[in-house]
């Protein structure tokens, strides 16, 4: 029988839901595992300026993701390197598997706080100009774009946010919306409509990125109303059209609903006990870095009284 390593609670994930279950675990005294396949701080790692996190009048993403992993680490979390491919069930015991079966992880707790991805178009020449040109990060990708012009495709938070910053270092950013206003918080729109290097085309889908055999050229551009098409010419292309719940190794479980989001109680509870979900992952309806903070202190605290029950019935069953 493979040797695994034990852990009261193991969290997959290590965004700020994450880093924040893990905190509240630690700090009851539980040994805590923290998995992640990536860097640790989740998406605010591709987030450039972070205004509504209370405490931090402006803050960047990154660096308010390296706070929180600092804060859960001094409490004793352990952050571990994996690719979890699912959790079995084994009586009162939580198997994380992950990729290589001889690393996977046993836990009395566990807590899923996977978060989403970006949305694809999925267009002609989305894939084809990954990398050349299509980006679905401004933090990540912006600098490379200096002095160009860029299209902004989206009209929510995340769209006209990364449109400012990008403005900051591109030439000129077309934000391409679907819609005819943006869905943005107005005080993001009043910054975007105020800025004179960027503009906005309404009503508009994007329906194909084109370019040569090196790089995009540009973007197919359909009018829904009048039916028009044309090239807007662009170096870059920036996609923010929503997100997509990353929960593929979780659907054997019967926790999610049909779009793949994990449906959880209140108190972060999915429906199979001792398994939690928190954060972006979650099924609800405001996704935002203080919604997963809130989601992991309650889980994190759930699981310590979740585990203190199962001592307690042990400590029944042998007196």
């Amino acid at each position: 029988m493979k040797f695994m390593k034990k852990y009261d609670v193991a969290i997959i994930g290590a965004g700020p839901g994450g880093m924040t279950a893990g905190l509240y675990a630690a700090r009851a005294n539980l040994k805590v595992a923290m998995i992640d396949r990536g860097v640790y701080g989740g998406q605010m790692n591709n987030t450039a300026e972070v205004e509504n996190y209370p405490g931090f009048p402006s803050i960047m993403g990154p660096e308010l993701g390296e706070k929180m992993y600092q804060s859960a680490t001094k409490q004793g979390v352990e952050f571990i390197y994996g690719d979890v491919q699912g959790i079995e069930i084994n009586g009162k015991k939580r198997i994380v598997k992950l990729e290589n079966d001889d690393d996977s992880i046993e836990a009395k707790a566990v807590i899923i706080g996977t978060g989403s991805s970006n949305r694809k178009l999925g267009i002609p020449g989305e894939q084809e100009y990954s990398g050349k040109g299509v980006s679905y990060c401004a933090v990540c990708d912006g600098a490379f774009f200096k002095d160009e012009n860029v299209v902004v495709v989206g009209g929510g938070d995340s769209a006209v946010s990364e449109g400012l910053y990008l403005a900051n270092v591109t030439d000129n950013v077309n934000v391409v919306h679907r819609r005819d206003q943006l869905r943005a918080e107005k005080i993001l729109q009043n910054r975007a409509f105020k800025n004179p290097k960027m503009d906005f085309t309404w009503d508009s889908e994007v329906t194909e990125i084109v370019g040569d055999e090196n790089k995009m050229t540009g973007v197919k551009v359909h009018n829904k109303k009048t039916g028009e098409d044309k090239i807007v010419n662009a170096a870059g292309a920036f996609i923010y059209i929503g997100n997509v719940p990353n929960s593929q190794p979780f659907q054997d479980l019967g926790i999610t609903d049909k779009n793949g989001w994990i449906i959880t109680n209140d108190q972060m509870e999915t429906k199979i006990s001792g398994i939690y979900a928190i954060g972006d992952v979650r099924q609800k309806q405001l996704r935002q870095i203080i919604t997963a903070v809130g989601d992991g202190g309650i889980a994190g605290q759930n699981a310590y009284e979740y585990i203190e029950s199962l001592n307690d019935k042990n400590e029944e069953v042998t007196a």
